[in-house]
């Protein structure tokens, strides 16, 4: 392997109700109330310790039913136009990581119980970082081009675009 890849190995795996990106929500906004279930490889439980005093966490996850193309233009879900990839949040990227924010409902053994939750059954787990308010949200932010489109987020649901 060179020095310019990187092999991640996933720590778990997310199980959720949706079989396939076509129709799931597109942002964990867009579900409040959609259960997923993570589930740890048993080399990390460990790591779960302390996590139950938070109500969110970020996960971060491996697109593995993404589609194989990489296109740096995208039309995302929220929009007609064509946008540059990195200013989406669309699943088919250079390196297919996603994100995302989700509430914690539990935490017992080697599983965490989440709600609003936006992912493909059987998504590879590759980190779970505590969200702070603190430290993830600035205190002006802007959302560019979304602006025009934050009312429809949660009632938008994936297509076939990306597959």
């Amino acid at each position: 392997m060179s020095e310019n890849q990187f092999v991640y190995e996933p720590i778990g795996v997310i199980r959720t109700p949706f079989e396939s990106p076509d129709g799931m929500p597109i942002q964990p906004v867009g579900d409040a109330a959609a259960e997923g279930t993570i589930g740890l490889r048993e080399a990390y439980v460990d790591g779960l310790k302390d996590l139950n005093g938070f109500t969110h966490c970020i996960l971060l996850y491996h697109f593995h039913e993404s589609g194989d193309a990489t296109p740096l233009e995208v039309e995302p879900f929220l929009d007609d136009g064509r946008r540059g990839v990195f200013a989406t949040r669309a699943p088919q990227r250079p390196n297919r990581i996603g994100l995302s924010v989700v509430e914690i409902e539990s935490v017992t053994d080697d599983t965490v119980i989440v709600n609003g939750i936006d992912v493909v059954d059987r998504t590879p787990l590759l980190d779970i970082k505590p969200f702070v308010p603190d430290f993830d949200v600035p205190s002006d932010p802007d959302t560019g081009w979304l602006t025009a489109s934050e009312s429809t987020i949660e009632s938008k649901r994936a297509d076939r675009r990306f597959l």
